[in-house]
């Protein structure tokens, strides 16, 4: 589609709508909206609205639609799939201004929040209530609550608990004709016609821009337990993901993390790991309400681990280690990236049936000798995500050729073993060329009749998921 440009007419009438101060037109300031944290995204918009009500976003949309203009939504820019680069140029509509815990109702354990929220600022909100919310991806100081709802996020917590979409329970959104619609509400069961609300969770910003989100909230569990269980084995390390599970333990998480992601994370935070020697590590969460059963439960894991070869099992019983050992596992993306002379990687993140683990992480490490290539994996092993890591070390030219054969090769691996190509951060822009080894033809017609339904002049985000 040839789109609009936005000349000095436009911005003058988007300046009307959301004010001076929420424009950004000058180039020199528009760099940290050209890209997010996925490597080779780069793409300027002419210009970048910051928003403040549904009813702005509203108007932007009917103007966009009038004038032909593209519009990619943005929240934090922490997106791992190039899904807020707008590679069409035009208008970035971000959220970020949107940042409000607007109600904490402890009686029916919900939380309302503006889409702009940190996810961390809101685990701590509702925390000094004693309520929980479970999801926690590894960028949480720095992620959006609405780019979570948009790519289905998940985290280490979602072992036990669950993913993003197992919490939403209302969204209010606009919706590429600028009409506002409201979704949900503060209710358990809710059958009430087709599930919306479900659609727009994992759209990646494709069907509707979300200006308000309600979620489910649980009581914050009393006690927590931490092990760092290191293996001189790395295929043996895998295999115990699967043991502790079929003896019906079930962790908070269950990490699994190879020495080379360690060895990085040390450099970065400049903070030693305990049995950084390691070839791989489990790091373990348990939590409860009863300490008694917690540390029974804890010990059998222990035993377990010991029994199927681990060299240790470390009990984090204090905030500080336990603080380390998490800061560290939260920084792999960037301590890998740190390793390239570019800072760049390519980052897949499949998903596999935990059963085919070990036989996925020893297949990866075959494409990685196959082609001569750096790749270090880590991930949330308790449910089958793991997060593989091209590192970008070779000369241009051979890096192009070399990188993309071997994402392919480790799409169709996990395909193979009954996997997905993304399990947490979204199609977006660079896994769309991959989408048909998932999805069969007829599934991926079906969904772009539902984006064209939603969007027909196609201005929402266009070029992501699908061309």
């Amino acid at each position: 589609m040839n789109y609009t440009k936005i000349d000095d007419r436009i911005t003058a009438l988007l300046t009307k709508i959301v004010g001076e101060d929420n424009i950004i037109a000058n180039p020199e300031f528009l760099e940290p909206y050209t890209h997010d944290e996925a490597a080779f995204t780069e793409t300027g918009p002419e210009v970048v609205v910051t928003v403040e009500t549904a009813q702005q976003v509203s108007e932007i949309m009917k103007l966009a639609q009038k004038e032909k203009f593209p519009v990619t939504p943005r929240g934090a820019g922490q997106g791992l799939s190039g899904g807020s680069v707008p590679i069409h140029g035009g208008l970035v509509l971000s959220t970020e201004k949107m940042d409000k815990v607007l109600e904490i109702d402890e009686e029916n354990f919900f939380v309302t929040v503006q889409p702009g929220v940190i996810t961390g600022n809101l685990h701590r909100a509702v925390e000094e209530k004693g309520l929980f919310y479970p999801p926690d991806p590894a960028s949480l100081d720095s992620c959006s609550i609405g780019g979570n709802i948009a790519e289905n996020a998940g985290g280490p917590r979602a072992v036990k608990y669950g993913v993003t979409h197992q919490y939403v329970c209302g969204l209010e959104a606009v919706l590429p004709s600028g009409e506002i619609i409201n979704l949900g509400g503060k209710v358990v069961k809710d059958v009430t016609g087709y599930s919306l609300l479900q659609l727009l969770i994992g759209s990646e910003g494709t069907l509707a821009v979300i200006t308000k989100i309600l979620l489910r909230l649980i009581p914050l569990p009393k006690e927590r337990i931490d092990l760092l269980v290191p293996f001189d084995n790395f295929s043996t390390a895998a295999e115990t993901v699967s043991e502790v599970l079929k003896n019906r333990i079930v962790p908070v998480a269950l990490e699994f993390m190879e020495r080379d992601s360690i060895l990085a994370a040390e450099k970065l935070t400049e903070k030693e790991v305990p049995f950084d020697d390691a070839a791989a590590h489990l790091l373990i969460t348990l939590d409860g309400n009863d300490e008694e059963a917690l540390l029974k439960e804890a010990e059998a894991l222990g035993e377990l681990c010991l029994e199927r070869g681990a060299l240790e099992v470390l009990v984090a019983d204090d905030s500080q280690l336990r603080d380390k050992l998490w800061d560290a596992r939260r920084k792999i993306i960037e301590a890998l990236q740190n390793l390239s002379p570019l800072h760049q990687m390519d980052t897949q993140d499949i998903s596999v049936p935990r059963s085919a683990l070990p036989e996925a992480l020893a297949r990866i490490k075959e494409v990685a000798a196959k082609h001569d290539l750096q790749i270090i994996s880590f991930g949330h092993s308790g449910d089958g995500n793991i997060h593989v890591n091209v590192i970008k070390t070779l000369p241009v030219e051979e890096w192009e050729k070399k990188a993309p054969v071997a994402a392919a090769e480790i799409y169709d691996i996990a395909a193979k073993l009954g996997g997905k190509i993304t399990g947490e951060h979204g199609v977006g822009l660079t896994r769309k060329e991959f989408l048909h080894v998932n999805l069969d033809e007829k599934t991926i017609e079906l969904m772009k009749m539902i984006k064209d339904d939603f969007d027909p002049n196609g201005i929402l985000n266009p070029g992501k998921i699908f061309n």
